[in-house]
């Protein structure tokens, strides 16, 4: 039995609200009463019983419901069960559209802010992978080749012997041309394109370092220092073709080829353009206007290719400046002059359209020399071409050619540099001091004579 009692009022009236359960009776049957009690309170519980029955206030009743109600009932309950599983699918399927997504974003982010310098230390370890030296010597490497030379010399003492030089070359197409320096091939040349006899060119393919091929030349140009190969393959790898005259200084240039020989075959060097536009002196007092850099070039590596950072060949290594003073000085020749001279000696066997003036040089004139012999500063005539611009114009040897179409002249180069602003065909004026006596203090006497010269055209031979 349980009984809640309730002493809010101050008289001495009590409320309780009881449940029973009772046994004593046959008639299980439970009920509830409310009353009130007084404490002189005496009767006895059957009597109390009938009273209850027959109070006016107490009724009972059970009326059991029609078969149209329970339909009336269960028709709405169905209608609120359909539309409450409608507008819950669709909150459920908002909140994962919208409301999941946001949180994992602010999750996400809350994340990102803790552990920001472990994402920088993850890059930088992704960007140190493989350098770009790696991907690049992938690329270009197989299109650089060794050149070996053969060659018979003849000694005073020792009589004729046989020696032999390497180099390297660049495939620049794929039915087999090859690009190099003629400097690394001119000893097995006897005239011209034609190979002396019991002499030999041969290639060697970076993928086949136990094979050689017999190489013909195309054509060879002294003033350049370039040579075009010949080898009988197909489908070489020929390697990509930059643009030389769009460098700047302080880009990454990487040398590929073959130094101190073929045993250090596909060598890879890397360094920076460390200038553009220099001039240096070759052999036989001719002038190259070069990229330097301070990528490793030695010998063996002339004719190899200079790589900019998209593995494009950008220039053909040719010299370095060697000696205990120096360091880090090698120069290419810029690939746009390089392919140019190539397509031409490939086309033409020679340089088309190069003008030729015909005459020799003597470099013992110097200006003290011209001084003492009371004569112009200018270039001494040693030797005039038969049939040649300059034999064909009346010019001799002893003329001292002192200006070139009104520019003047002291030097070799500065000759050629005027004569280069002109095409085979073009009519120039050379302006020259021609001797005609000596007089008696040993000092020579000549006039000024202006003469139209029309270039011939140099054909390499």
């Amino acid at each position: 039995m349980g009984e809640f009692n309730n002493n809010y009022y101050d008289n001495n009236n009590s409320y309780s609200y009881q449940g029973y359960s009772s046994n004593d009776h046959q008639n299980t049957s439970s009920y509830y009463s409310y009353y009130g009690s007084y404490n002189s309170y005496s009767q006895n519980q059957s009597q109390n019983y009938d009273d209850l029955k027959t109070s006016s206030f107490y009724s009972e009743s059970y009326e059991k419901p029609r078969k149209g109600k329970i339909r009336e009932m269960l028709v709405p309950m169905i209608i609120v069960a359909l539309i409450s599983s409608v507008i819950g699918g669709a909150v459920v399927g908002a909140w994962f559209q919208f409301g999941a997504p946001a949180v994992v974003q602010n999750n996400q982010s809350s994340g990102n802010s803790q552990t920001g310098v472990q994402q920088i230390k993850q890059v930088e370890i992704v960007g140190s992978y493989e350098s770009p030296a790696t991907a690049i010597a992938e690329k270009v490497s197989p299109s650089i080749v060794g050149i070996k030379v053969t060659y018979w010399v003849s000694n005073y003492w020792f009589g004729a012997q046989q020696n032999s030089g390497s180099g390297s070359g660049i495939i620049i197409r794929s039915d087999g041309y090859i690009l190099t320096n003629n400097h690394v091939i001119e000893d097995a040349i006897s005239s011209g394109n034609e190979i002396a006899k019991g002499a030999s060119i041969e290639v060697i393919l970076p993928n086949q370092p136990d094979e050689s091929y017999e190489a013909k030349v195309v054509g060879r140009d002294e003033k350049t220092d370039i040579a075009v190969l010949k080898i009988e393959l197909s489908e070489l790898p020929a390697a990509e073709i930059g643009n030389s005259d769009e460098l700047k200084v302080g880009e990454l240039a990487i040398a590929i080829g073959n130094p101190a020989g073929l045993e250090f075959m596909g060598s890879v060097t890397q360094g920076i353009i460390s200038g553009l536009n220099r001039e240096i002196q070759v052999g036989n007092g001719k002038t190259l206007k070069v990229i330097q850099t301070d990528a490793a070039i030695n010998p063996g590596n002339s004719g190899g290719a200079l790589v900019n950072s998209k593995g494009q060949v950008i220039g053909v290594n040719t010299v370095k400046i060697s000696g205990s003073e120096y360091e880090g000085l090698g120069f290419a020749i810029p690939i746009n002059t390089a392919m140019e001279i190539a397509n031409s000696l490939i086309s033409d066997g020679y340089v088309k359209g190069r003008p030729q003036l015909g005459v020799s040089i003597d470099t013992r004139f110097t200006e003290e020399l011209a001084k003492s012999y009371n004569v112009p500063v200018g270039l001494l005539v040693a030797d005039v071409s038969p049939l040649s611009a300059a034999y064909n114009a009346g010019i001799k040897a002893g003329d001292i050619i002192v200006e070139f179409n009104g520019v003047p002249v002291k030097t070799f180069s500065e000759l050629e540099n005027e004569k280069n602003k002109y095409k085979a065909g073009d009519t120039v004026t050379l302006r020259i001091y021609r001797i005609k006596n000596t007089n008696a203090r040993g000092q020579y006497d000549g006039e000024y004579l202006d003469i139209q010269v029309t270039l011939g055209e140099d054909k390499g031979n």
